[in-house]
């Protein structure tokens, strides 16, 4: 059974980077057909895709934040990662990596305050 789980700092100060990895457990990043999201969701709004990284490596990101959001991986640790840069405080979220939107981290709170 694959399990998910994000890591990152709680707390960002405006116009920082914001990183994030999300560990990947019982089953590889490079298993065929498996696409690997970045999903947050806002205080009282809905899920927003950020972008996904493919089995092969393939990228693909939000158009409104394909400027600032970087995703990558490390397969020889089976890791995948996020850098938002830029951010303000409505990039303020519940912050979620899924595998395929049908296996997901029990997400993290990212608060972008001075």
């Amino acid at each position: 059974q694959v399990q998910l789980q994000e890591s990152g700092p709680g707390l960002v100060k405006p116009s920082q980077t914001l990183s994030l990895t999300c560990i990947v457990s019982g089953d590889s990043i490079t298993t065929t057909n498996s696409y690997w999201s970045w999903i947050r969701q806002p205080p009282g709004k809905g899920l927003e895709w950020i972008g996904d990284i493919g089995y092969v490596g393939s990228i693909n990101y939000s158009p409104p934040l394909k400027s600032r959001a970087a995703i990558s991986r490390d397969t020889s640790k089976n890791q995948f990662f996020l850098q938002l840069t830029s951010v303000t405080p409505e990039d303020t979220a519940v912050y979620y990596c899924t595998r395929n939107w049908n296996d997901w981290g029990q997400g993290t709170q990212v608060t972008v305050s001075s």
